[in-house]
């Protein structure tokens, strides 16, 4: 699993449809999963830390969690089916814990509230990610192959040796 941030919402321009992208921690890949402008609004009331005269229905979910004190130890976007994401909510009170099913976007609207974090499966990674920064990844790329050219059996000899 790797842990992913909400780097923002953005719209897409082929669709106008809220996108939420989520980013890794080096910056580099980042995966993008349509949402509703509904959702988008409350995904975005959070990250512009603005405040509703009434509770959203995000909010009376954590204001419950915490009335009982239950805590959202985790948000894992585990599978990628027919364009459609799949996540669950770990939910925890003491020592027990329940993974709860949840659409992405509620899970994230959620974790957001209570600084939970937010991870993604491998495959779902290799499926949906795409780069941010193409030009840095092969550059990255560029430079292994040069080092993979420069070295040869003997130089890990002569390492091992030195250990």
């Amino acid at each position: 699993m790797i842990e992913m941030q909400v780097a923002g919402i953005a719209i897409d321009g082929g669709t106008r449809n809220p996108v939420i992208l989520l980013r890794d921690s080096s910056q580099r890949r980042q995966l993008p999963i349509f949402i509703s402008p509904e959702q988008s609004r409350t995904i975005r009331a959070v990250l512009e830390g603005e405040r509703t005269t009434r509770p959203m229905t995000h909010d009376l979910m954590v204001s419950m969690m915490n009335a009982w004190d239950m805590s959202l130890q985790r948000v894992v976007i585990h599978a990628l089916r027919d364009n459609t994401f799949y996540a669950v909510m770990t939910i925890g009170k003491g020592k027990k814990k329940k993974e709860i099913d949840a659409r992405p976007s509620d899970a994230i609207s959620v974790a957001l509230r209570m600084n939970a974090p937010i991870w993604v499966m491998e495959e779902v990674i290799l499926d949906a990610a795409m780069p941010v920064d193409k030009e840095a990844d092969a550059a990255e790329k560029e430079a292994f192959h040069a080092f993979l050219s420069s070295i040869s059996p003997a130089d890990f000899a002569e390492r091992g040796r030195s250990v």
